[in-house]
Protein backbone atom coordinates (compact mmCIF):
# COMPACT_ATOMS: atom_id res chain seq x y z
CA UNK A 1 0.00 0.00 0.00
CA UNK A 2 2.79 2.49 0.37
CA UNK A 3 5.02 2.91 -2.40
CA UNK A 4 8.47 5.10 -3.01
CA UNK A 5 11.06 4.94 -5.34
CA UNK A 6 14.12 6.58 -3.08
CA UNK A 7 14.66 5.87 -0.15
CA UNK A 8 14.78 9.30 1.34
CA UNK A 9 12.71 10.90 4.40
CA UNK A 10 10.86 13.02 2.21
CA UNK A 11 9.51 10.54 -0.68
CA UNK A 12 8.80 7.86 2.67
CA UNK A 13 7.04 10.79 4.20
CA UNK A 14 4.78 11.30 1.18
CA UNK A 15 4.28 7.54 1.12
CA UNK A 16 2.95 7.39 4.64
CA UNK A 17 0.90 10.34 4.25
CA UNK A 18 -0.69 8.65 0.73
CA UNK A 19 -1.32 4.94 0.61
CA UNK A 20 -3.00 3.18 -1.84
CA UNK A 21 -5.61 0.51 -2.65
CA UNK A 22 -3.42 -2.84 -3.62
CA UNK A 23 -2.99 -3.26 -6.98
CA UNK A 24 -4.23 -6.67 -7.95
CA UNK A 25 -2.16 -6.86 -11.62
CA UNK A 26 1.08 -6.38 -9.61
CA UNK A 27 -0.18 -9.21 -7.24
CA UNK A 28 -0.93 -11.27 -9.75
CA UNK A 29 2.27 -10.26 -11.59
CA UNK A 30 3.97 -11.88 -8.53
CA UNK A 31 2.16 -15.10 -7.93
CA UNK A 32 2.88 -16.05 -11.84
CA UNK A 33 6.66 -15.28 -11.21
CA UNK A 34 6.28 -17.54 -8.11
CA UNK A 35 4.94 -20.21 -10.66
CA UNK A 36 7.17 -19.71 -13.12
CA UNK A 37 10.16 -20.29 -10.31
CA UNK A 38 8.81 -23.78 -9.12
CA UNK A 39 7.82 -25.24 -12.82
CA UNK A 40 11.18 -24.41 -13.99
CA UNK A 41 13.40 -23.53 -11.51
CA UNK A 42 12.42 -26.55 -8.80
CA UNK A 43 13.34 -28.88 -12.03
CA UNK A 44 16.61 -27.47 -13.39
CA UNK A 45 18.15 -27.00 -10.28
CA UNK A 46 18.56 -31.14 -9.21
CA UNK A 47 20.27 -31.25 -12.58
CA UNK A 48 22.68 -28.28 -11.66
CA UNK A 49 22.95 -30.20 -8.42
CA UNK A 50 23.92 -33.11 -9.54
CA UNK A 51 26.16 -31.69 -13.09
CA UNK A 52 28.00 -28.54 -11.66
CA UNK A 53 28.27 -28.19 -8.08
CA UNK A 54 25.45 -28.50 -5.20
CA UNK A 55 23.68 -25.37 -3.66
CA UNK A 56 23.23 -23.66 -7.18
CA UNK A 57 19.86 -21.98 -7.99
CA UNK A 58 18.00 -21.80 -11.69
CA UNK A 59 15.01 -20.10 -12.01
CA UNK A 60 12.69 -17.99 -14.29
CA UNK A 61 16.34 -15.32 -14.49
CA UNK A 62 19.32 -18.05 -14.47
CA UNK A 63 17.48 -20.24 -17.12
CA UNK A 64 16.83 -18.08 -19.70
CA UNK A 65 20.44 -16.37 -18.76
CA UNK A 66 21.49 -20.23 -19.23
CA UNK A 67 20.07 -20.19 -22.85
CA UNK A 68 21.90 -17.06 -23.83
CA UNK A 69 25.08 -18.34 -22.60
CA UNK A 70 24.97 -21.52 -24.50
CA UNK A 71 23.64 -19.88 -27.45
CA UNK A 72 26.69 -17.75 -27.63
CA UNK A 73 29.31 -20.52 -26.84
CA UNK A 74 27.91 -22.42 -29.96
CA UNK A 75 28.06 -19.21 -31.68
CA UNK A 76 32.21 -18.95 -30.19
CA UNK A 77 32.82 -22.23 -31.77
CA UNK A 78 31.33 -21.50 -35.53
CA UNK A 79 33.19 -18.47 -35.36
CA UNK A 80 36.73 -18.65 -37.80
CA UNK A 81 39.12 -15.90 -37.26
CA UNK A 82 40.66 -13.44 -39.52
CA UNK A 83 43.50 -11.28 -39.25
CA UNK A 84 43.97 -7.44 -40.56
CA UNK A 85 47.03 -4.89 -39.99
CA UNK A 86 47.16 -1.58 -38.69
CA UNK A 87 49.98 0.87 -39.69
CA UNK A 88 50.65 3.62 -37.64
CA UNK A 89 53.50 5.86 -38.21
CA UNK A 90 55.43 8.38 -35.78
CA UNK A 91 56.02 11.48 -37.14
CA UNK A 92 58.46 14.45 -35.32
CA UNK A 93 57.54 18.25 -35.72
CA UNK A 94 58.97 21.03 -33.87
CA UNK A 95 56.27 21.02 -31.55
CA UNK A 96 56.61 17.67 -30.65
CA UNK A 97 55.80 13.63 -31.34
CA UNK A 98 52.51 12.91 -32.62
CA UNK A 99 51.17 9.14 -33.89
CA UNK A 100 49.38 8.98 -37.53
CA UNK A 101 47.15 5.93 -38.52
CA UNK A 102 46.70 4.70 -41.89
CA UNK A 103 43.12 4.75 -43.14
CA UNK A 104 43.35 4.62 -47.24
CA UNK A 105 45.17 3.31 -49.84
CA UNK A 106 44.37 5.39 -53.32
CA UNK A 107 40.33 5.35 -53.10
CA UNK A 108 39.82 2.25 -50.46
CA UNK A 109 39.40 2.34 -47.18
CA UNK A 110 41.52 0.27 -44.73
CA UNK A 111 39.83 -2.66 -43.35
CA UNK A 112 38.73 -2.67 -39.80
CA UNK A 113 37.14 -5.08 -36.96
CA UNK A 114 33.86 -3.33 -38.04
CA UNK A 115 34.31 -4.86 -42.13
CA UNK A 116 34.21 -8.73 -40.78
CA UNK A 117 30.99 -10.97 -40.67
CA UNK A 118 30.52 -11.02 -36.60
CA UNK A 119 29.30 -14.62 -36.96
CA UNK A 120 32.04 -15.89 -39.68
CA UNK A 121 34.44 -13.69 -39.06
CA UNK A 122 35.18 -13.26 -42.64
CA UNK A 123 35.81 -10.04 -44.31
CA UNK A 124 32.09 -8.89 -45.55
CA UNK A 125 31.61 -9.78 -49.10
CA UNK A 126 30.07 -6.32 -50.21
CA UNK A 127 33.25 -4.56 -48.03
CA UNK A 128 35.14 -2.25 -50.66
CA UNK A 129 37.84 -2.14 -48.74
CA UNK A 130 41.66 -2.55 -48.80
CA UNK A 131 42.73 -5.67 -46.60
CA UNK A 132 46.09 -5.28 -45.07
CA UNK A 133 48.15 -8.38 -44.11
CA UNK A 134 51.61 -8.34 -42.69
CA UNK A 135 53.62 -8.52 -45.97
CA UNK A 136 51.71 -5.76 -47.52
CA UNK A 137 52.22 -3.98 -43.86
CA UNK A 138 55.91 -4.38 -44.22
CA UNK A 139 56.58 -2.80 -47.67
CA UNK A 140 54.20 0.29 -46.60
CA UNK A 141 56.53 0.81 -43.67
CA UNK A 142 59.37 0.49 -45.88
CA UNK A 143 57.62 3.13 -48.78
CA UNK A 144 56.52 5.50 -46.83
CA UNK A 145 59.76 6.20 -45.33
CA UNK A 146 61.58 7.07 -48.48
CA UNK A 147 58.55 9.63 -49.62
CA UNK A 148 57.99 12.99 -48.58
CA UNK A 149 54.83 13.72 -46.37
CA UNK A 150 52.48 16.65 -47.16
CA UNK A 151 49.84 17.61 -44.83
CA UNK A 152 46.53 17.94 -47.16
CA UNK A 153 43.79 18.68 -44.99
CA UNK A 154 43.18 20.29 -41.30
CA UNK A 155 40.00 20.46 -39.41
CA UNK A 156 38.54 21.83 -36.26
CA UNK A 157 35.43 21.61 -35.30
CA UNK A 158 34.17 22.33 -31.68
CA UNK A 159 32.20 19.24 -30.03
CA UNK A 160 29.32 20.01 -26.50
CA UNK A 161 29.65 16.82 -24.69
CA UNK A 162 26.69 16.26 -21.97
CA UNK A 163 28.04 14.49 -18.61
CA UNK A 164 27.18 10.82 -18.70
CA UNK A 165 24.20 9.69 -16.25
CA UNK A 166 24.59 8.57 -12.58
CA UNK A 167 25.71 5.01 -12.19
CA UNK A 168 22.93 2.23 -12.64
CA UNK A 169 24.30 -1.07 -11.48
CA UNK A 170 25.70 -2.20 -14.93
CA UNK A 171 27.59 0.96 -15.49
CA UNK A 172 28.63 0.95 -12.16
CA UNK A 173 30.30 -2.32 -12.58
CA UNK A 174 31.75 -1.80 -16.21
CA UNK A 175 33.59 1.76 -15.08
CA UNK A 176 34.66 0.07 -11.64
CA UNK A 177 36.39 -2.87 -14.44
CA UNK A 178 37.84 -0.57 -16.51
CA UNK A 179 39.14 1.87 -14.49
CA UNK A 180 39.90 0.02 -11.22
CA UNK A 181 40.45 -3.97 -12.62
CA UNK A 182 37.15 -4.99 -10.75
CA UNK A 183 35.09 -7.68 -11.04
CA UNK A 184 31.53 -7.25 -10.90
CA UNK A 185 31.02 -9.90 -8.32
CA UNK A 186 34.08 -7.55 -5.98
CA UNK A 187 32.42 -4.21 -7.25
CA UNK A 188 28.94 -5.47 -5.61
CA UNK A 189 30.61 -6.72 -2.89
CA UNK A 190 32.07 -3.67 -2.10
CA UNK A 191 28.89 -1.41 -2.93
CA UNK A 192 26.78 -3.25 -0.66
CA UNK A 193 29.14 -2.35 2.09
CA UNK A 194 29.41 1.02 1.11
CA UNK A 195 24.98 1.07 1.40
CA UNK A 196 25.23 -1.27 4.70
CA UNK A 197 26.99 1.76 6.45
CA UNK A 198 25.03 4.34 4.87
CA UNK A 199 27.59 6.06 2.26
CA UNK A 200 25.74 5.10 -0.73
CA UNK A 201 21.68 4.60 -1.53
CA UNK A 202 20.56 1.05 -2.83
CA UNK A 203 23.11 -0.69 -5.18
CA UNK A 204 21.02 -2.59 -7.13
CA UNK A 205 18.97 -0.41 -9.87
CA UNK A 206 17.94 0.31 -13.04
CA UNK A 207 17.04 4.02 -12.61
CA UNK A 208 19.29 6.83 -13.46
CA UNK A 209 16.71 9.35 -11.85
CA UNK A 210 17.69 11.25 -8.74
CA UNK A 211 15.39 12.26 -5.97
CA UNK A 212 15.07 16.26 -5.73
CA UNK A 213 16.73 16.17 -2.33
CA UNK A 214 19.92 14.88 -4.09
CA UNK A 215 19.82 17.31 -6.99
CA UNK A 216 19.77 20.04 -4.82
CA UNK A 217 22.35 18.56 -2.86
CA UNK A 218 24.67 18.12 -5.90
CA UNK A 219 24.22 21.07 -7.70
CA UNK A 220 25.14 23.19 -3.52
CA UNK A 221 28.50 20.80 -3.57
CA UNK A 222 29.33 21.67 -7.55
CA UNK A 223 28.72 25.36 -6.60
CA UNK A 224 30.60 25.58 -3.60
CA UNK A 225 33.88 23.28 -4.84
CA UNK A 226 33.81 24.58 -8.31
CA UNK A 227 32.32 28.12 -8.89
CA UNK A 228 28.79 28.65 -9.91
CA UNK A 229 29.92 28.56 -13.82
CA UNK A 230 29.78 25.01 -13.35
CA UNK A 231 26.02 24.73 -12.13
CA UNK A 232 23.98 24.60 -15.49
CA UNK A 233 20.81 27.09 -15.06
CA UNK A 234 18.27 24.33 -14.62
CA UNK A 235 18.85 21.04 -12.81
CA UNK A 236 19.45 17.73 -15.21
CA UNK A 237 17.05 15.00 -15.59
CA UNK A 238 17.97 11.88 -16.78
CA UNK A 239 15.36 9.00 -17.58
CA UNK A 240 16.43 5.64 -18.25
CA UNK A 241 16.32 4.77 -22.19
CA UNK A 242 15.94 0.38 -21.48
CA UNK A 243 12.47 -0.63 -22.49
CA UNK A 244 10.80 -2.95 -19.68
CA UNK A 245 13.42 -1.06 -16.54
CA UNK A 246 12.60 -1.80 -13.29
CA UNK A 247 12.80 1.68 -11.57
CA UNK A 248 12.07 0.89 -8.24
CA UNK A 249 15.07 2.70 -6.79
CA UNK A 250 17.18 5.91 -7.84
CA UNK A 251 20.34 5.94 -9.63
CA UNK A 252 23.46 5.35 -6.87
CA UNK A 253 24.38 8.08 -5.48
CA UNK A 254 26.10 9.17 -2.35
CA UNK A 255 23.66 9.96 0.90
CA UNK A 256 22.66 12.87 0.75
CA UNK A 257 25.90 14.06 3.06
CA UNK A 258 27.49 13.79 0.20
CA UNK A 259 30.85 13.56 2.00
CA UNK A 260 33.88 14.43 0.12
CA UNK A 261 36.01 10.64 -0.76
CA UNK A 262 39.24 12.93 1.30
CA UNK A 263 36.91 13.20 4.29
CA UNK A 264 35.40 9.81 4.31
CA UNK A 265 37.09 6.65 7.03
CA UNK A 266 37.49 4.76 3.61
CA UNK A 267 40.75 3.09 2.27
CA UNK A 268 41.82 1.02 -0.68
CA UNK A 269 38.97 -0.64 -2.96
CA UNK A 270 36.47 0.73 -0.87
CA UNK A 271 37.74 4.45 -1.62
CA UNK A 272 38.17 3.94 -4.99
CA UNK A 273 34.62 2.82 -5.26
CA UNK A 274 33.15 5.48 -3.71
CA UNK A 275 35.50 8.19 -4.92
CA UNK A 276 33.89 6.64 -8.29
CA UNK A 277 30.36 6.95 -7.63
CA UNK A 278 30.95 10.51 -6.06
CA UNK A 279 32.45 11.81 -9.03
CA UNK A 280 30.15 10.70 -11.01
CA UNK A 281 27.20 12.15 -8.97
CA UNK A 282 28.59 15.67 -9.02
CA UNK A 283 29.52 15.31 -12.92
CA UNK A 284 25.55 14.77 -13.76
CA UNK A 285 24.78 18.30 -12.35
CA UNK A 286 27.53 20.28 -14.34
CA UNK A 287 27.84 22.46 -17.23
CA UNK A 288 28.74 20.65 -20.37
CA UNK A 289 32.09 20.14 -21.64
CA UNK A 290 33.70 22.54 -24.71
CA UNK A 291 36.22 21.05 -26.73
CA UNK A 292 37.93 21.16 -29.95
CA UNK A 293 37.97 18.32 -32.20
CA UNK A 294 41.09 18.64 -34.83
CA UNK A 295 41.83 16.15 -37.54
CA UNK A 296 45.23 16.70 -39.77
CA UNK A 297 45.04 14.33 -42.98
CA UNK A 298 48.75 13.55 -44.52
CA UNK A 299 49.54 12.28 -48.11
CA UNK A 300 52.77 9.79 -48.62
CA UNK A 301 52.60 8.38 -52.12
CA UNK A 302 49.62 6.72 -52.62
CA UNK A 303 48.75 6.16 -48.70
CA UNK A 304 46.59 8.32 -46.76
CA UNK A 305 47.18 9.07 -42.70
CA UNK A 306 44.95 10.89 -40.13
CA UNK A 307 45.94 11.70 -36.85
CA UNK A 308 43.21 13.40 -34.46
CA UNK A 309 43.71 15.32 -31.47
CA UNK A 310 41.24 17.14 -28.78
CA UNK A 311 41.49 20.18 -26.85
CA UNK A 312 39.32 20.77 -23.20
CA UNK A 313 38.16 24.86 -23.81
CA UNK A 314 35.48 24.32 -20.64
Amino acid sequence: RMVFHEITKQAIQAALEHPRALDERLVRAQETRRILDRLVGYTISPILWKKIAYGLSAGRVQSSALKAIVDRERARIAFKTSGYWDITAELEAQTGVCQAKLVSIGAQRIATGKDFDETTGQLKTDSKVALVDEIRAESVSVEVKTNPWTVTEVTEKPVVRRPPPPFITSTLQQEANRKLGLSSKETMRIAQTLYEHGYITYMRTDSVALSADAIAATRRMVSERFGAEFVPASPRYYTSSTKGAEEAHEAIRPSLALIPPPQIDLSGAERNVYELIWMRTLASQMTDSQQLQMSVLFQVASYTFQTTGLKIVF
